[in-house]
């Protein structure tokens, strides 16, 4: 056994118990359940990853967005993959998975390395990738993410705050091709970074935190109505008043070295999990 894996093996227990909330995972069917299960545990996961399921709790998040093998699923601005690794086996053989990610005209160089980044994991012959789709998600309101009414399910993960920095208008359109893309009935799923209620608009693009009330108005403004909230992923110990906002805490820990062991034993952030559904 490597010695990064017996780390991670130590290391994901202690992390649970650090974080995780006592919850109970949604009901969901058994044979979409275990399929999610080996989804999860997949040998194709990089222990990097594994470790991080602890604070951002991939079974009870799914199954609470009711995320079916069969299912269309946009995943948007998925970043390095980190969900991705997880969608893309447990819809390999019966659904489709849209990968909306960073516009490749865009001239931000961090978006330029994303991107390239996670066309390398799409291309790896280790991973379950071969059949996920790449789109593009920007803020031109006449390029839709895929076809109109096609998806049962848009996910998004820690992004909000991002399209709230670029603007309320680039806001309302990314919700709005959010609302294009899904099917009547379908369903959006929304974690991010939660911000206390007294945070400004510019307490929000400032710390990365942005409030409920603050996603539920944007969602809502483009005829999603919310369904339901869970505390899966809440984290009372991240007390949110901390230097580099969000960007303190792990994964990221920008002060290094600093104050190093108190951001970890906080955790990763205090989230809020959402679920919006398209009308009929």
């Amino acid at each position: 056994m490597s010695k990064l894996l017996l780390a991670a093996m130590l290391l994901v227990p202690t992390l649970a118990t650090a974080q995780q909330v006592a919850v109970p995972v949604p009901e969901m069917n058994e044979a979409h359940h275990q399929a999610l299960r080996q989804a999860i545990g997949s040998p194709t996961r990089s222990i990097t990853n594994i470790v991080r399921d602890a604070h951002r709790n991939p079974e009870h998040t799914l199954a609470f967005f009711q995320v079916e093998p069969q299912h269309t699923v946009v995943e948007a601005w998925p970043g390095a993959g980190w969900y991705s690794e997880i969608l893309a086996p447990y819809l390999r053989e019966e659904g489709r998975l849209i990968a909306a990610h960073f516009d490749p005209e865009s001239d931000v160089e961090f978006m330029q390395r994303s991107l390239a980044g996670f066309k390398r994991t799409l291309a790896d012959p280790r991973g379950t990738y071969e059949n996920v789709e790449l789109a593009v998600l920007n803020y031109a309101p006449d390029q839709p993410i895929a076809e109109p009414g096609t998806a049962d399910r848009v996910l998004t993960f820690r992004n909000v705050h991002n399209w709230l920095a670029a603007g309320e208008e680039q806001m309302q359109v990314v919700f709005a091709k959010f609302f294009d893309v899904l099917k009547p009935g379908g369903l959006l799923g929304i974690v991010e970074h939660r911000a206390n209620n007294n945070f400004s608009l510019e307490d929000m693009i400032r710390t990365g935190y942005v409030t409920e009330a603050k996603v539920r108005e944007l969602a809502e403004q483009a005829g999603f109505e919310l369904i339901d909230s869970s505390p899966i992923n809440e984290n009372p110990r991240d007390t949110k008043d901390h230097p580099e906002g969000v960007w303190t805490l792990p994964p990221t820990l920008r002060l290094g070295n600093e104050n190093r062991t108190h951001y970890i034993a906080i955790g990763e952030s205090d989230r809020m999990t959402l679920l919006f559904r398209k009308p009929e």
